[in-house]
């Protein structure tokens, strides 16, 4: 009986750590003022306003630094009472015509995940990034549960600004929240126009089967499943994958795409994990639009 207790201690430490590895949070404190940081080589620093951590990028700490987009940074409460740090960002030159929600992935937080969607901006896209529980400057806990919460939420807070009324909204989820992404899809497609799933993996047992066998799948829980919300989706759906991504594996986008049954189309790219816009942002807003505005 005692050889028992301690296998089944052992499973239940093991199961915690493996569904711990889903989401590696990097926070950030409300008293957080100047925040230094690495653009292309050169040493950046970012004024964060208290009140409502609005970002002021400077060089050297003295100059303001100007981009071709402006951002709006907001806090908006989750169904779980936590209070969550988004930023709207919009182009200078050109007139949105469609609002992007990102889900970003597993770790870091919001200075450095936007940037894996501004080289969209120019393509007519403005887009509301955010940072989920525990990410950032979000209060609470990063766990699933509060993930897909927060991901609601976000929906729900976009969808009050008169600046997305005459857009057309997209949800464009990776790694982890192109996982997300089909899940929360498939529950709130009567208010979106497309989705877009870059980088993602199929079901949190496939990735933990790809990590460590039949026991990570034995050990994880499913609480939400990508291929098996994907195919009750009935809006059209880009998926993004690269075959050279060490992250995920290029059969998990495959295995998305063969469930989904709507208008879709499988996008196979190269370079990174998740780097889609950053070497192939033209053909991915073209095949976005085309999505939108050809059906």
């Amino acid at each position: 009986m005692r050889l028992l207790g301690l296998i089944l201690i052992m499973l239940f430490l093991s199961a915690c750590a493996f569904n711990k590895l889903y989401l590696r949070p990097s926070k950030l404190t409300s008293n957080t003022q100047l925040l230094k940081q690495v653009r292309n080589n050169d040493t950046v620093y970012i004024a964060i306003n208290p009140l409502n951590f609005q970002p002021t990028y400077l060089k050297g700490k003295t100059d303001t630094m100007q981009f071709d987009y402006t951002i709006e940074s907001v806090v908006f409460k989750s169904k779980n009472e936590n209070e969550l740090n988004g930023w709207l960002i919009k182009p200078k030159n050109v007139k949105p015509t469609t609002t992007i929600i990102h889900f970003h992935g597993n770790a870091g937080n919001i200075l450095g995940q936007h940037r894996a969607m501004t080289p969209l901006l120019k393509f007519g896209f403005q887009i509301f990034v955010f940072d989920y529980s525990g990410f950032g400057f979000s209060t609470g806990k990063a766990t699933r549960n509060n993930v897909l919460k927060d991901a609601h939420a976000a929906i729900d807070y976009i969808k009050t600004r008169n600046d997305i009324s005459n857009t057309k909204l997209v949800i464009y989820g990776q790694s982890l929240g192109g996982h997300l992404s089909a899940v929360v899809a498939s529950q709130r497609q009567d208010e979106i126009d497309a989705l877009v799933i870059e980088g993602a993996f199929s079901s949190h047992k496939d990735i933990a089967a790809d990590m460590a066998g039949f026991v990570g799948r034995i050990l994880v829980s499913e609480k939400y499943s990508a291929i098996a919300s994907i195919s009750n989706i009935k809006k059209p759906i880009l998926i993004i994958h690269s075959t050279q991504d060490e992250t995920i594996p290029f059969k998990m986008g495959q295995k998305l795409f063969e469930k989904a049954n709507y208008l879709k189309e499988f996008y196979e790219i190269k370079e990174c994990h998740i780097c889609g816009p950053r070497y192939y942002a033209d053909s991915i807003a073209q095949k976005i639009n085309r999505l939108l505005f050809s059906h």
